[in-house]
């Protein structure tokens, strides 16, 4: 996936974390780390252990061992053989081999199973357990050339599965219904896969936080939100529309133009060296004028990449992220929470360039 080059340099990048913050390696478990930090897609069950100083090690199953050396810019790569082994013990040997019983290893806090943790304490129970999760993040955050191709395939699939939903959408349809015809246009476009569950809402269930499609009838003269994610190689874009079935109620039509409208503001303030603080408050200003502002959350997008919500930056209040050129984010995530009419929702993802940001996500935000 990523010549050898690039993976050191992102390798080196973690140890310089590691270095400043004191800790002796770091061990990362997590499919989407794995990705980034040692350059193959198709891994599961292992583990890569990057030292502070040194040479970074590989684990994964001895069948894919070969494979692995093949892909990944890594010149250790170590099987392990299951059922004997496992790829818990086998970390927990090499980091008390190399660092005896009482190391600081960083890992990434969403990504370590319980097993895992069990294994390194038994066998060195004097491990200080650190975090890097943010840091991996911030590392992450700046995409290379490569990156950016493959996060702009993934979003041209969005606009083939969006177009499929408005085709099929029809009042007596289900949730699920729409999303089937809009995740089969995207595979058969190439992608690989949402790495999130994809929304098709009706218009009283789009006040949840975190719906997904069901077995939910859509009714006529309703809106209904559309959120659908793609992935190309490891890498995500997603996207959300809001189509409008007969005759929506009006306040709902207008209070998606009003989204769109903050959506401009937003990708107007996205350039590199603004804080991500400055562009909500930008939105939220705006957001405040109209009297809705105890109707809107407090974070309106986040990074995208392997994942398809990363964790830096973030777009929030309060945050004092940095944007950067070549970063690629989602603008604009939420809706406005009013009970009656609120609800619709328009998100794309968007490349930070040294100008105005770019559309990655391309498909009509007009009302229809």
């Amino acid at each position: 996936m990523n010549n050898s080059n690039t993976i050191q340099n992102r390798i080196q990048a973690l140890q310089r974390v590691l270095r400043d913050k004191q800790m002796d390696a770091a061990a990362i478990y997590d499919r989407e780390n794995l990705i980034y930090f040692a350059g193959v897609t198709d891994i599961e069950g292992g583990c890569l252990i990057v030292p502070a100083e040194g040479e970074p090690k590989l684990l994964c199953l001895w069948l894919d061992a070969k494979h692995i050396r093949e892909q990944s810019g890594l010149d250790t790569v170590i099987p392990y053989f299951f059922p004997g082994e496992n790829v818990s013990l086998k970390t927990a040997q090499l980091l008390e081999e190399q660092f005896g019983s009482g190391p600081r290893i960083g890992f990434t806090r969403y990504f370590i199973s319980l097993k895992d943790y069990q294994c390194l304490m038994d066998k060195m129970p004097g491990m200080e357990v650190c975090d890097i999760a943010v840091d991996c993040y911030k590392i992450r955050s700046v995409k290379d050339a490569e990156e950016i191709r493959l996060i702009s395939k993934a979003a041209g699939f969005l606009s083939e599965g969006m177009q499929a939903a408005f085709d099929c959408l029809k009042p007596g349809m289900t949730e699920a219904q729409v999303l089937a015809e809009a995740e089969y246009a995207m595979r058969k476009a190439g992608s690989e896969g949402s790495s999130f569950r994809m929304q098709v809402l009706r218009h009283d269930r789009q006040q949840l936080v975190h719906p997904y499609a069901g077995d939910f009838v859509i009714d006529d003269n309703q809106p209904v939100v559309i959120h659908l994610g793609a992935s190309y190689k490891g890498y995500t874009a997603k996207m959300c529309r809001t189509a409008f079935l007969g005759n929506a109620p009006a306040e709902t039509v207008e209070m998606y133009r009003f989204i769109a409208e903050l959506q401009d503001i937003a990708v107007r303030t996205l350039v590199p060296g603004v804080r991500s603080s400055e562009i909500f408050d930008a939105v939220f200003d705006a957001v405040h004028k109209k009297g809705y502002a105890k109707m809107y959350m407090e974070h309106i997008g986040y990074g995208v990449g392997i994942r398809q919500s990363e964790f830096y930056p973030i777009i929030g209040k309060g945050l004092d992220h940095e944007i950067r050129e070549n970063m690629v984010v989602d603008l604009l995530l939420p809706t406005v929470y009013d009970p009656k009419a609120g609800g619709p929702r328009l998100t794309d993802t968007l490349l930070v360039t040294s100008g105005e940001a770019q559309f990655l996500t391309r498909f009509p935000r007009e009302p229809k």
